[in-house]
């Protein structure tokens, strides 16, 4: 009878679920500071899983993570037949941030009509500094301005903030950054974005209650002349732009990192002044290969630390001489807030996958400030690469190693239940060579098929 069950477990396990498990990595803090995975859905650990996921796509390039959603945006995901027209409508999958787990997907639509069917239509979903959701298509260089859209949350309706003019700079511009309020109600904003394969970037203010300018003392672009290395004179592909939070009410944005492709990250004033870069960086702490482009920051206990891309598909750990794809190094930065005395703590996770995304180049991150049960602060850092995974970790004073819920004998995915989805969860930690402490349920030391069994004999008791 347990066979049989088990061959439908097994069978049952082929079916795309929306569970994740645990990098199965044990992290040493650093400085009294500590990090664990949450959970990992990737071509590393749940392979199966992923790539069974309509987020797994070479046209879903970016996400987000804000108040216990995970926000991914699709190009052209769906073909809609209106009438006898045929007709591509992008999306935006809401995920539980807590899990990993679908939610519902937005289907995107535009003063009643859908929403899709240019190229990249969907390239860059954000969060702005007062929970609001945005999507930017890409701008090609012959588009004379950088369209923005509010997006409803619940029904996936677009409203145009504003068609953005590029001036006579007309760049590719692949990727936004949104900081204050893209509504002007309560606080002002800046947009900004850079333009591909250029020694331009772009930037729009408007000051609350306010509509949209050039941000460069009127101008909308502003030609970078200073770069690092110095034989770099231009951004590569798809470049990033994350502005600097000045603190929590001034959104100013007067300083911005710009990762480009062909370098490391460099942050600038908006007069276009390299203020920091990475010469004076330990060359262990520079990205394995510049293949990805994503950096951001965050504080915690009185400290500074950076988030950025330490490889795409292919680097080596100077410290392990290991092979990595698709990290990212979490840095405390130097005295003064400096790149150069930033120290490493860890590069996170240990893999999400290796695998092309077509040339995206993009690593989306970002963070969320909170307190744990005892009321010390703590951050949920979330990571993503197109085609390949996402992650969610906490890091804190008070954070362990320990599994989510160490106390529920069989729960392999910390959802807190016992059920087909920890079945699944094992089966991957087994085709996948992986071990984990919430996946040995029968406490061997190993993960096989007997923690299988364990767990179905828990189901059935």
């Amino acid at each position: 009878m347990k066979k049989l069950l088990l061959f439908a477990l097994f069978m049952a396990s082929t079916v795309a679920s929306a569970w994740a498990v645990t990098d199965g990595v044990t992290y040493e803090p650093v400085n009294g500071i500590s990090i664990k995975n949450m959970w990992i859905q990737d071509r590393a650990h749940t392979p199966d899983v992923w790539s069974n996921q309509p987020y797994c796509n070479t046209s879903a390039r970016t996400a987000v993570m804000k108040d216990g959603y995970i926000y991914i945006a699709r190009s052209n995901a769906n073909t809609v037949i209106q009438g006898t027209d045929t007709l591509s409508q992008s999306v935006i999958y809401k995920v539980n941030a807590a899990n990993g787990e679908l939610v519902k997907e937005l289907a995107l639509t535009l003063d009643g009509n859908i929403y899709g069917g240019a190229t990249l239509s969907s390239n860059t979903v954000g969060m702005d500094n007062f929970g609001h959701l945005y999507m930017a298509p890409f701008s090609s260089n012959l588009a004379t301005t950088q369209p923005v859209y509010l997006v409803d949350k619940e029904t996936g309706e677009l409203t145009l903030i504003d068609e953005l003019d590029k001036g006579d700079a007309l760049q590719r511009c692949d990727y936004i950054d949104v900081m204050g309020d893209i509504t002007r109600e309560e606080a002002e904003c800046n947009i900004m974005t850079v333009g591909a394969s250029s020694e331009y970037i772009y930037r729009w203010h408007a000051d609350q209650g306010s509509d949209f300018e050039g941000g460069f003392d009127g101008d909308p672009y502003l030609a970078i002349l200073d770069f690092y290395p110095e034989t770099v004179t231009q951004w590569g592909y798809a470049p990033v732009v994350k502005m600097v939070l000045n603190d929590e009410e001034d959104y100013s944005a007067e300083l911005f990192y710009v990762d480009g492709f062909s370098s490391s990250p460099i942050l600038y004033d908006v007069t276009g002044t390299m203020v920091d870069n990475f010469e004076e960086v330990d060359p262990a702490f520079w990205p394995m290969d510049v293949g990805a482009n994503g950096v951001c920051e965050f504080h915690l206990e009185g400290r500074n630390f950076i988030v950025f891309v330490a490889a795409q598909y292919t680097g080596v750990d100077e410290t392990t001489m290991v092979n990595k794809a698709c990290q990212v190094y979490i840095c405390e930065l130097g005295e003064g807030m400096t790149l150069g005395g930033m120290q490493r703590y860890w590069m996170v996770p240990d893999e999400l996958g290796a695998v092309s995304d077509g040339g995206t180049r993009v690593q989306s991150m970002n963070v969320e400030y909170g307190t744990d049960a005892e009321g010390n602060e703590e951050i949920t850092l979330f990571i993503f690469k197109c085609y390949n995974g996402m992650a969610v970790y906490k890091i804190g004073t008070n954070v362990g190693g320990e599994d989510p819920n160490p106390g529920v004998k069989g729960d392999v995915n910390g959802d807190g239940e016992v059920n087909i989805a920890d079945v699944n969860a094992v089966i991957d930690l087994i085709l996948t060579g992986r071990v984990s402490a919430s996946g040995d349920v029968n406490g061997d030391g190993e993960v096989n098929i007997a923690d299988i069994n364990s767990i179905i004999d828990i189901i059935l008791n």
